[in-house]
């Protein structure tokens, strides 16, 4: 993590400046819990907060993930122009007294169960599609010591995704995000499942921050044989297979998707390029919509 961060108590006025680490974290649970808050505030950056939080909801602290852009939008109301790390725990703590905003129902138990249920679903996944390519090239006789195995697949990825549903269905926080993401046509509730767990920041950054997280971010790349074209690297892989799958659905039943499509295979993109493409608009949109809090809305014909 690095550097340090500076902590603001309101309404006593009360500063403090701790490491930005394991040490430091503890340090400053320990100061903040001696003034029993009513709300602690973090802006959400990305994933440099998570230890933070973790601590506070360990703690039995009362705490929010808040979104820079509120945030933004406070300080311009009120006229806050200049920057300082002091200014900016200040701005924060006057945020988190004028507004009040929700306090989050996440607890780090919830939060790995959700993790570990995508993840194994993805292990599974992986296992199965090997069974399946293994099935084209044994002898057929072999086939029926497969077909078990792929139908055991079959029900333990159906099981887990029974138990990320009901996980999301149990938890406020995660019910807000669900809600708001299935609203879209192609986003169904695993596709949503993967984007709670493995994108915690998206609704929290600009939109060029969103596409590069999944990996859907054009790159150029100026080497060898790749000189002035532009590659697909970094993102998190998992997601974006689901994003993938979820897209291939999309361009079928989500008209703004489908005409995106069908315009840039028309122009002469290769139908992957083209998809691609699409998954990085639908990121842009869906980080807007979870940010803003506001529910898919097809532009009007």
């Amino acid at each position: 993590m690095g550097g340090h961060v500076i902590l603001n108590i309101r309404p006593l006025d009360i500063y403090f400046t701790v490491s930005n680490d394991d040490k430091g974290i503890k340090e400053a649970v320990r100061l903040i819990k001696k003034h029993n808050p009513e709300r602690i505030v973090i802006e959400a950056t990305g994933r440099l907060e998570m230890p933070f939080i973790i601590a506070c909801a360990n703690a039995n602290l009362p705490f929010v993930i808040a979104n820079p852009v509120h945030i933004k939008r406070f300080a311009g109301a009120i006229g806050q122009r200049a920057k300082t790390d002091k200014l900016d725990a200040q701005l924060i703590a006057h945020y988190s007294e004028a507004i009040k905003p929700r306090l989050s129902t996440l607890k780090p138990d919830i939060m790995q169960a959700m993790s570990d249920l995508v993840g194994r679903r993805n292990q599974l996944l992986v296992m199965q599609t090997m069974e399946k390519n293994r099935l084209q090239i044994l002898p057929k006789e072999l086939a029926m010591t497969i077909k078990p195995i792929l139908t055991v697949f079959k029900n333990q990825i159906a099981k887990i995704e029974t138990k990320i549903v009901n996980l999301i269905e149990s938890n406020p926080d995660y019910q807000a995000k669900n809600l708001i993401l299935q609203s879209m046509k192609g986003i169904g509730k695993i596709a949503a499942a993967s984007i709670i767990s493995n994108l915690p920041e998206l609704g929290y950054i600009n939109n060029k921050e969103a596409s590069s997280l999944v990996g859907v971010a054009p790159m150029n790349k100026e080497s060898g044989r790749f000189k002035g074209h532009r590659k697909i690297q970094g993102g998190r892989h998992q997601v974006r297979t689901v994003l993938y799958m979820a897209m291939m659905s999309a361009i079928q039943s989500n008209p703004v998707f489908k005409g995106t499509y069908q315009r840039l295979v028309a122009a002469g993109k290769p139908k992957k390029v083209a998809i691609i493409a699409c998954i990085r608009k639908m990121v842009v949109i869906l980080n807007s919509m979870l940010r803003d809090g506001v529910l898919w809305e097809a532009p009007k014909a």
